[in-house]
């Protein structure tokens, strides 16, 4: 979604009338979630989806969907079929469970479950105004490119994240930083780290799961 205020992936969703008069409006509600078991992960590191789903080897019982967002829309009057957008914000908060799973997968598709429910108000044989629900049968899928996603971000961001602390986390790094005479917080971090333990190396491949 281009000049958004922040990272926004639109979606469109054709609706169409399969019975009854004409629709003089719909509020649908759109929950969207990843469907984390309908994709491979052989090239994901391991480490990278240990903190959302464990160990490897427990992938099979603990790869659950992870709910991305729930969107309301009012859906304007219409007589044969109408498309409406979905726009979906897009964060770099890394405490997300979304943006942790995104920050794993670089690559290949994101699968999408897109769960529609609502009330559907439409005009009678006899003119009076009735209501339906939206059935469960209407759910649909999307596969959503994963470098999409990751082009999206960088486009805002240009390379660079968001990390939530503390106050008390903050003002101790900014005193290591006065005292260090650093000049910005990349590097502020980076002298942390190299004084800590070199880090135990880790693989690059993903386990050999699949759904």
């Amino acid at each position: 979604m281009p000049f958004a205020a922040v990272p926004t992936l639109m979606f469109r969703v054709a609706i169409t009338r399969s019975g009854g008069g004409p629709v003089r409006s719909v509020n649908l509600t759109t929950g969207i979630r990843i469907a984390a078991t309908r994709r491979r992960y052989d090239t994901v590191p391991h480490s990278a989806m240990a903190e959302l789903f464990g160990a490897p080897e427990k992938w099979g019982t603990n790869l659950r969907p992870l709910a991305w967002t729930q969107i309301t829309t009012v859906v304007p009057p219409f007589d044969g079929s109408i498309t409406v957008d979905l726009p979906v914000p897009c964060s770099t908060d890394a405490e997300l469970a979304i943006t942790k799973y995104f920050h794993a997968v670089r690559d290949g598709d994101v699968p999408l479950d897109f769960l529609f429910s609502g009330t559907i108000f439409h005009t009678a044989p006899d003119g009076a105004l009735r209501t339906a629900q939206i059935s469960w049968a209407k759910d649909t899928t999307y596969q959503l490119s994963a470098q999409l996603w990751h082009g999206l971000i960088d486009r805002y961001y240009g390379g660079s994240t968001w990390l939530r602390l503390s106050k008390d986390a903050h003002d101790r790094l900014s005193a290591y930083r006065a005292r260090q005479v650093l000049p910005g917080w990349d590097e502020t971090v980076h002298s942390l780290l190299d004084r800590a333990q070199p880090p135990i190396p880790h693989d690059t491949a993903g386990a050999p799961w699949t759904p």
